[in-house]
């Protein structure tokens, strides 16, 4: 069964960083397609960051370029969301998502089909 858990969230300072990471289950990251979605209290979810089959990665807000970096581990069938100089706008709810047997990233919820759990991200002094 397809099954994506995330972990590596936490509480962090303004300035630090963090690591967020997403374990697969039921198929093979390198054939897929791997989303990073988040979402602030009374917001609506937005799309953050992803990495295509062939290892090609984005980043959808101007706020995260240059600060944030996706990669993948083959041998651990693994993601990882890799976050440095944080603030506390960066807050939130982050979710990793899948479109398995996928080629290309899109920045719609619609086009991923299976989804983790959610990890909690707070940046706070």
């Amino acid at each position: 069964q397809v099954q994506l858990v995330e972990s590596g969230g936490g509480l962090v300072h303004p300035g630090g960083s963090l690591t967020l990471s997403c374990l697969v289950s039921g198929f093979t990251v390198d054939e897929s397609v791997i989303g990073w979605f988040r979402q602030a209290p009374g917001k609506a979810r937005e799309a953050v960051s992803c990495i295509s089959a062939s290892g090609l990665t984005y980043h959808y807000p101007s706020s995260v370029k240059g600060r944030f970096d996706v990669s993948g581990d083959s041998a651990k069938n693994t993601v990882f969301l890799q976050m440095k100089s944080l603030v506390p706008e960066d807050s939130g709810m982050y979710y990793c998502a899948a479109r398995p047997s996928g080629a290309l990233c899109f920045d719609s919820d619609s086009k991923y089909e299976h989804w983790g759990q959610g990890a909690q991200v707070t940046v706070s002094s």
